[in-house]
């Protein structure tokens, strides 16, 4: 269980890195206006990230 879960957070840690180093200006840009968002449009997408998150463990497993 423990492998699986370092092995997840592996994975979540290059993917979070891939658009930072491949355009950078462009994630700061994008950090600024999630940074400017009211506290409803995030719990918004982080509620819709969850749910893709759980649908596709759903899917895979």
């Amino acid at each position: 269980m423990w492998h699986a879960l370092l092995v997840a957070l592996a994975l979540l840690l290059v993917v979070e890195g891939i658009w930072p180093f491949l355009s950078p200006g462009r994630f700061r840009q994008a950090l600024l206006e999630v940074a400017g968002a009211d506290d409803q449009t995030l719990r918004i997408a982080g509620l819709i990230s969850m749910l893709a998150g759980v649908g596709l463990l759903y899917l895979f497993n």
